[in-house]
């Protein structure tokens, strides 16, 4: 039995999520449903590779998708190892014993593998240059995924916000209901990424990967955001004219620069991604990111107004 025809062997599998409460987990579980589980602390921890094996033939899935990071990109500064324990060295052993039992695995990954200095979106074909831990160790696991399995493919992804878990959007919201006037870094572009748009392409991969024979052009690095681009104020301006239309006072807003909002982490200025290669080897895309923001809105104002059903 050849390897391509090894990986589709238990097609039938659920789809394994590592990752139990993160905005892309919960999205993930919400549209597939029976058929994704969900990992993560405390039953299981990529800074506990050794349990990686036994939970793979336990649960036997036939797609694994990690959508477990450390995220906390300041506290990265000062603790890079411990980043890079759950960026880089738990993603390459999950990529490693996913190969060995013949699994595709889908890696998520970030924009800040970029310095935001290219001035136009970047490619998957781009150099890449880290200028944070983060993304440095992001980076590094990226590396580490595909050279480790290649039955692998690594998705990165920027501004991710959602209807649940704590984000930029809701925060907006909660802050804009509070204050006469919000000052939002206006001189950062990227593509907002709504979690439940990504979820629906990974497990649109997903499903390609357990219907048919492996490709070739699968195993590498694509680009998956929200299409169109914006900046932090522009996002938070359409979640907050949104949020007006729904009843929400609208707050002043005004744009600041970088400089005015100081962060251990420098940011990437200009991270906008091309998504050009997901669409031609997938067929998928991810729809404009003011429509779902606007989703996303309608979302958090209706648990607002009733708490107790969400």
């Amino acid at each position: 039995m050849t390897q391509h025809q090894s990986a589709q062997q238990d097609a039938t599998g659920p789809i394994l999520v590592i990752g139990r409460n993160g905005q892309l987990a919960t999205s993930l579980q919400k549209l597939g449903g029976a058929r994704v589980i969900r990992i993560g602390r405390p039953e299981f921890s990529l800074d506990a590779p050794e349990d990686i094996g036994p939970l793979l033939d336990r649960i036997r899935p036939s797609v694994v998708i990690n959508a477990a990071a450390w995220t906390a990109v300041d506290l990265a500064e000062s603790e890079e190892e411990a980043a890079g324990r759950t960026n880089r060295s738990g993603p390459e052993k999950l990529a490693a014993e996913t190969a060995r039992r013949h699994i595709p695995f889908l890696h998520v990954s970030t924009d800040y593998v970029f310095d935001g200095e290219k001035g136009a979106p970047y490619t998957e074909e781009d150099p890449v240059h880290p200028v944070t831990a983060y993304g440095r160790t992001k980076e590094a696991g990226e590396r580490a995924v595909l050279a480790a399995s290649p039955l692998s493919a690594v998705f990165r992804t920027a501004w991710v916000y959602a209807p649940h878990g704590k984000n930029f959007v809701r925060t907006m919201l909660n802050a804009g209901a509070k204050n006469p006037v919000l000052r939002i870094v206006g001189d950062q572009k990227g593509n907002p990424t709504n979690a439940d748009d990504l979820a629906a392409v990974l497990l649109g991969v997903s499903e390609q990967m357990q219907t048919r024979p492996w490709q070739e052009n699968w195993h590498g690095i694509f680009h998956a955001v929200g299409s169109g681009e914006g900046t932090w104020y522009e996002l938070a301006r359409e979640a907050l004219e949104e949020a007006d239309r729904l009843g929400q006072k609208m707050p002043e807003l005004q744009a600041i620069q970088t400089a005015d909002w100081p962060t251990p982490a420098k940011r990437p200025a200009d991270s906008r991604l091309d998504t050009a290669k997901l669409a031609r080897t997938f067929g998928l895309t991810l729809p404009d990111w003011r429509e779902s923001t606007r989703r996303t809105v309608q979302s958090l104002m209706e648990e607002n107004r009733n708490p107790a059903s969400s």
